[in-house]
């Protein structure tokens, strides 16, 4: 959650980038280790480059520089892997010219340019892990920002050993009923081979940077990675490439016209129409088969009350199965009472610190508001787990109550049915719970701090590097990757520890949920991996969330379900991003439903005046929003995917403090208006 005391360093604009950490440390040494750093061999050879090239003006030094073709589609990325030694600090430099240019460390520290109409100079110090021996440098564009340039990019510091870097993708050429041809990117660094991978078996090992593999059955579909390896060991795979063999007869059209006719505390029933030449259906629950039947109708019964379920159906014969239909989303009654106002006010209240907006005490926190968040819970350390809430110190907060006070403000505001919660992240309070001992300490130490100060639950509000996924994890309802996992598991503890009473909150970026649509951090081979990242952890306690509300700023343009790039600022954006979850989405590259969730838990986040954050909206403007999702009307020409949404949970703000320093400009214009909507 973004303040001036945070300086917005994480302004998700970047969204593929982070704000990196600077370290004081100097370089143990002065060279660079990047080959063909100015361009000047007239490649990009050993840079591996999606949509880059060569060329002659402008170059800031020399005769020549990159240039980057980036896209609606693709930032035109490129890379390079070299060797490093671990605990050793190094700097990053790059002179780039052109509209979001980024420079960074793939996983790690990164830096940018919103526009630079000459060439300037970008810095990025980093020190490697312990047990780190390569790093993938980068320098891409944005999407739909134009052509940038980059030229004299240096690594200085020792060299070390390591892998190969990470082959490009492999495509397919010829394809029969037997065999398929695949070829792919030559790696960077030194190659003593490649080898080709089906999951985890090997099916060919090569020198060439093509392979051709046989003997497989006719219409059968297969899925390929490419690693490179040298005597220091193998690269990480790249990405996939999914084929079929030839030789495939008829198989029924895809069904149409899925949809749920019926719930109860337990059940979904469903309904589509016939496919022609279809011998029988199965129903998907994601990618789990969950019914199978010769009929155009089926019920999933035994399922949890209050929850939501996203189903596709696909016919089949003796000569295969159709692609699965469009998906349709389910949630069983039996839903309890919150103790919130249909349509509620969530705002974060600076209670660990003054910033520019100045301390507000609990006690004048004016009854408006609904949810307030006390910002932040921060850990002992980024992987500790160990989470403290320190209250603003009276040097910082001359008019900060004691604790005494504010424990009786707090017991105040729930007397009047208000619900207060531990905020835990924001910019700086980075957490990582990368084993089950910091899992264990994080649940321990926020149970702590509930108790101490009676508080209704909790909210979550990781930012930076807390969420990344590891690649290879594709899997959204099944994540492996233990920073998602050991999450999960802490707030279904917490929840169960406290009862169905316990209030639990989310406020990730666009980048971690909705970005998902076009790329997903488990699979991408060249996006940053936290892209989706909060998906798995929102899927796996769908049932369990009080409210989802997104922070619609500090973001670049996100694609919604209409395939158009949507900016913040603006009804618009509210509009296609909250669309997203009130209908649910694919998840790039996984052959899953991202699920759409309850109308009630739904909201959107958005600042509060125009210091508080990039992206503010106009109240005129986050009032049209609403009427659109809620009424249907003033959607400005975007058809709603999910329907309207009456149901809608409300509006979430960064920050009260913020909205007290602007005169109540946020909470006078749409509390009422929240209050008035049907």
């Amino acid at each position: 959650m973004n303040s001036l005391r945070y300086l917005l360093a994480t302004s998700v604009t970047a969204l593929a980038v982070a704000a990196g950490v600077v370290v004081d440390a100097t370089p143990a040494a002065a060279a660079n280790l990047l080959g063909n750093p100015g361009f000047e061999s007239g490649v990009l050879a050993p840079w591996t480059c999606s949509l880059g090239s060569v060329v002659t003006t402008p170059v800031h030094s020399g005769t020549k520089a990159l240039q980057g073709a980036a896209s609606a589609s693709d930032t035109a990325q490129c890379t390079q892997t070299v060797a490093v030694l671990p605990n050793t600090a190094y700097s990053l430099t790059g002179w780039v010219r052109g509209n979001y240019v980024y420079l960074g460390i793939t996983g790690g520290a990164s830096t940018w340019t919103p526009s630079a109409a000459n060439y300037t100079q970008l810095t990025v110090n980093f020190t490697t892990a312990a047990n780190q021996t390569s790093v993938e440098v980068y320098t891409h564009g944005w999407y739909g920002q134009g052509t940038y340039f980059a030229d004299d990019i240096s690594l200085d510091g020792p060299g070390g050993a390591s892998p190969p870097g990470v082959p490009g993708t492999p495509t397919a050429g010829s394809i029969t009923n037997t065999s398929v041809a695949l070829t792919w990117g030559a790696s960077s660094g030194t190659v003593t081979g490649y080898r080709v991978y089906e999951g985890t078996t090997v099916r060919a090992d090569t020198t060439a940077t093509s392979a051709t593999i046989t003997g497989l059955a006719t219409c059968s579909t297969h899925t390929y990675t490419v690693a490179a390896y040298n005597a220091n060991g193998e690269s990480a795979k790249s990405g996939t490439v999914t084929i079929t063999t030839t030789g495939c007869t008829t198989a029924p059209p895809t069904p149409s016209g899925l949809t749920v006719t019926g719930t109860t505390n337990t059940s979904i029933s469903l309904q589509w129409n016939a496919s022609s030449g279809a011998t029988g259906y199965r129903v998907y629950e994601g990618t789990a088969q969950v019914a199978t039947g010769t009929g155009t109708t089926a019920t999933l019964s035994g399922l949890a009350t209050c929850s939501t379920h996203s189903y596709t159906v696909a016919a089949y014969n003796g000569n295969g199965e159709s692609a699965k239909s469009g998906a349709v989303s389910g949630t069983t009654t039996g839903c309890g009472n919150t103790g919130l106002p249909k349509h509620a006010l969530i705002g974060y209240l600076h209670a660990s610190f003054a910033n520019g907006s100045g301390y507000l005490r609990m006690a004048d926190v004016p009854a408006a508001w609904d949810i307030i968040n006390l910002s932040f819970g921060e850990p002992t350390s980024v992987t500790s787990g160990d989470i403290r809430f320190n209250r603003c110190p009276a040097a910082e907060c001359p008019n900060v109550e004691s604790d005494a006070d504010f424990i009786a403000a707090i017991r105040a505001k729930q007397a009047q049915g208000k619900k207060i919660l531990l905020s835990i992240g924001g910019q700086n309070g980075q957490v990582q719970l990368n084993t089950t001992a910091a899992r264990d300490t994080f649940v321990s130490s926020v149970s702590a701090i509930i108790d101490r100060y009676g508080l209704n639950g909790l909210d979550v509000d990781f930012e930076g590097h807390s969420l990344i996924l590891n690649a290879g994890d594709n899997n959204v309802a099944s994540p492996t990757t233990p920073v998602i996992v050991n999450l999960i598991s802490a707030l279904k503890t917490l929840k169960a520890r406290y009862g169905s009473g316990f209030v639990l909150t989310m406020a990730p970026e666009t980048f971690f949920v909705q970005l998902g649509y076009q790329f997903y951090g488990g699979n991408c081979g060249g996006c940053d991996r936290r892209a989706g990242a909060y998906l798995p952890v929102i899927y796996a306690l769908r049932n369990d969330i009080t409210v989802l509300h997104v922070q619609d700023y500090n973001s670049g343009p996100i694609m919604g379900l209409d395939n158009q790039y949507h900016t913040m600022g603006g009804a618009d954006f509210h509009i296609a991003m909250t669309d997203m979850l009130a209908a649910g989405f694919p998840v790039a590259g996984t052959g899953f439903t991202f699920p759409a969730l309850r109308q009630d838990q739904i909201a959107f986040g958005t600042p509060a005046a125009v210091s508080a954050g990039n992206g503010f909206t106009s109240p005129a403007a986050v009032q049209a929003a609403l009427n659109c999702l809620v009424r249907g009307t003033s959607c400005g020409g975007y058809a709603l995917r999910g329907g309207t949404s009456p149901n809608l949970r409300g509006l979430m703000t960064w920050s009260i403090n913020w909205d007290r320093y602007y005169g109540w400009e946020f909470m006078n214009s749409h509390k009422p208006f929240l209050n008035a909507l049907p």
